[in-house]
């Protein structure tokens, strides 16, 4: 007879692509994952997995029970929590993948109050500046910020995000303060990578103004970014909840060319066909209440 403690680690070691890692998601031993797997492979009398030291891959059998078994499992957390909700409790395991600087700075400080008084909810916060798909890394939602570009997600507006374009006193000593577009073209920018291509978007009069600077620094995170700009390095463009302070303080300046950077907003995201689960929009709300409208950082 199957068991849903198999079915549930055979879709989380699907999703992982390990054993390891799925035994971490779980937090089981790696020992328990094996054992399970095995002994639901030997009731269904099928071999699911090819394992090898390498690399771990789905069979043509588990390929086709893979699809029903993420249902089922799916299903079964969703009722196991509609119970909850109907006691009026938020209980039970959540995935949630962050960028990095905004984790450290913002998402977490907002996150602990909500978590004391939810004690029973088990939320695992993945911070991480690559582009995560919440469908097949098996995260019930992620937070981003920038535009929403992908339509299969269904995003939740958390707060808006307004960017700065700046510089260190002493690069603009060294090389002059932009006024114009056509100005900023000529200078050295930090760029940050996960955004595709080493640019920055304005609003123009008849849609987005896109200018390339010349390639200071390209980096995939938000701290270092603000910290080169500091140093001197070149111009950034970055979130006043990353440079606020530093803009505050003089560390920073901000430059003026006559066009404002491009909107952007934190978002949530989840699937698109995927119920959120009660737990997951009363995280989505407390955020909203936490960051306020303007945000916080934006205040003053």
């Amino acid at each position: 007879m199957l068991k849903m403690d198999g079915i549930v680690t055979f879709v989380a070691v699907a999703e992982a692509g390990s054993i390891s890692e799925a035994a971490r998601r779980l937090r089981l031993s790696k020992s328990v994952v094996s054992e399970r797997l095995s002994e639901m492979e030997k009731v269904l009398g099928a071999t699911l997995l090819h394992r090898t030291t390498r690399k771990l891959t789905l069979t043509e059998d588990g390929t086709a029970f893979l699809e029903r078994a993420t249902r089922i499992a799916q299903e079964v957390r969703e009722a196991a929590a509609d119970l909850a909700e109907r006691r009026g409790t938020l209980m039970g395991p959540l995935r949630i993948a962050a960028p990095v600087t905004f984790g450290r700075m913002h998402l977490g400080p907002a996150l602990y109050p909500f978590l004391s008084d939810h004690p029973d909810i088990e939320l695992t916060l993945d911070l991480d500046d690559r582009r995560v798909d919440p469908s097949s890394d098996g995260y019930d939602a992620i937070i981003r910020h920038g535009l929403i570009a992908d339509s299969r997600l269904v995003a939740w507006k958390l707060a808006s995000s307004r960017r700065l374009l700046v510089a260190s006193p002493d690069y603009l000593k060294r090389h002059g303060r932009p006024a114009s577009l056509s100005d900023l073209e000529n200078h050295r920018g930090i760029f940050y990578t996960n955004r595709g291509v080493a640019d920055w978007r304005f609003q123009g009069a008849d849609g987005a103004v896109v200018i390339r600077g010349r390639l200071a620094l390209g980096v995939n995170n938000g701290d270092v970014l603000h910290d080169a700009a500091i140093a001197g390095l070149g111009i950034a463009l970055l979130p006043t909840f990353i440079v606020g302070p530093s803009v505050g303080e003089g560390r920073l300046v901000e430059i003026d060319i006559g066009h404002r950077p491009e909107p952007e907003f934190i978002f949530m995201a989840h699937p698109e066909g995927r119920n959120p689960s009660a737990k997951l929009r009363a995280i989505a709300e407390h955020l909203k209440k936490a960051f306020g409208d303007p945000p916080y950082w934006d205040r003053g």
